[in-house]
């Protein structure tokens, strides 16, 4: 079955933040909201972490020295996430079994949602697996999309989605499971041929299911787990929503 591991993605800046500091060190009741993401990966036996970093590289890596399950590369051009996780390969190659991918910019991500993710992963075989929820309101987030007898077709973006698609209420929280060679396959053939220029993980299901691969999506990320932080507002309310869960401020 191989080891678990986890890529996880800490290198923007995080501009709405109106800070310097790079965004997965913002303290989210007293610190740095990467380290809840870290923390769950480690309660699920992620064995190694491979941290993608960018934006005030150093000051990460120093943050986390003392982290010694954390390896870290550099993604020295902002190319999208499909490209933050191409700098991986090297660390990726050497493993044959699942690979979790999620944010570094998630501090509620719940170890109990990657252990079922994980186990689903592992007792049905998948090549990708992907988490995600059902949202009441589901404005601005990738929708999942299905077949009529609810089988996994793709993921399709707020924009360009259809009128119909748009009422979609399970969407996508960038969290995955990938069978660890298929990932690389997957990173091989993605393209930038779309309006931003930028190498989408988006994309990666798609083409391991045209490759005839296993590829699902399963709704076990908790209401909680759709908090992200992308200002100081939200960083409040993340705070406000830890409170209440039960998380201790440091």
């Amino acid at each position: 079955m191989g080891k678990r591991i986890a890529v996880v993605l800490a290198a923007g800046k995080g501009t709405r933040m109106q800070s310097e500091m790079p965004k997965v060190l913002f303290p989210v009741l007293g610190r740095p909201m990467i380290e809840y993401v870290l923390d769950a990966l480690r309660a699920v036996g992620v064995e190694k972490v491979v941290c993608v970093v960018g934006y005030r590289a150093d000051d990460v890596q120093k943050a986390l020295e003392s982290r010694n399950d954390v390896v870290f590369v550099e993604q020295k051009e902002q190319l999208g996430t499909g490209h933050a996780v191409q700098q991986c390969l090297d660390q990726l190659k050497s493993s044959d079994g699942g690979v979790v991918v999620l944010a570094g910019d998630s501090p509620l991500v719940q170890p109990s949602s990657l252990s079922k993710l994980f186990e689903t992963f592992e007792e049905e075989g998948h090549a990708c697996l992907l988490g995600t929820l059902k949202r009441n309101d589901p404005t601005g987030l990738g929708r999942i999309v299905r077949d009529d007898s609810g089988v996994f077709e793709g993921i399709i973006e707020e924009k360009d989605a259809t009128p119909e698609q748009r009422t979609i209420t399970e969407v996508n929280m960038s969290t995955y499971v990938f069978q660890t060679p298929r990932l690389v396959e997957a990173l091989s053939r993605l393209s930038n041929d779309n309006a931003q220029g930028e190498y989408y993980l988006t994309d990666c299901p798609k083409i391991l299911k045209g490759l005839g691969d296993k590829v699902d999506a399963v709704p076990v990320l908790k209401a909680c787990e759709a908090y992200s932080i992308n200002s100081r507002e939200q960083l409040a309310e993340v705070e406000r929503v830890m409170a209440e869960i039960g998380y201790n401020k440091s």
